[in-house]
């Protein structure tokens, strides 16, 4: 989403709140080296696959829990004050279009 809201002819400014900007981005740098370690298993001929199994599930609960702290800080800040701003269907569109991949 951008500064503006991503719908032409808003001038909205709909940021993702800094506070949760700041977690997800620790988190997603967590993540990463997490990921970077699979990578290292994999390096090894005698890894087991029930090893890297348990890896990417471990990371695909760290997105997960990236994804919820970004959606509760759009449920927060967005979508209850979307009536106020007079956006409510472009804000239920986008909500619909998220949580098709949820």
């Amino acid at each position: 989403m951008s500064a503006t809201h991503g719908h032409a002819g808003q001038s909205h400014c709909l940021r993702l709140d800094n506070e949760a900007r700041a977690n997800a981005r620790r988190r997603l740098l967590s993540v990463r080296g997490h990921v970077e370690g699979i990578l290292r298993m994999l390096d090894d001929d005698g890894v087991y696959c029930v090893d890297v199994l348990k890896q990417v599930k471990a990371v695909e609960g760290a997105l997960d829990k990236v994804g919820d702290l970004v959606l509760r800080s759009h449920l927060r800040d967005h979508v209850v004050t979307a009536h106020e701003r007079g956006d409510t269907d472009e804000i239920v569109e986008e909500l619909m279009e998220v949580l098709k991949y949820r």
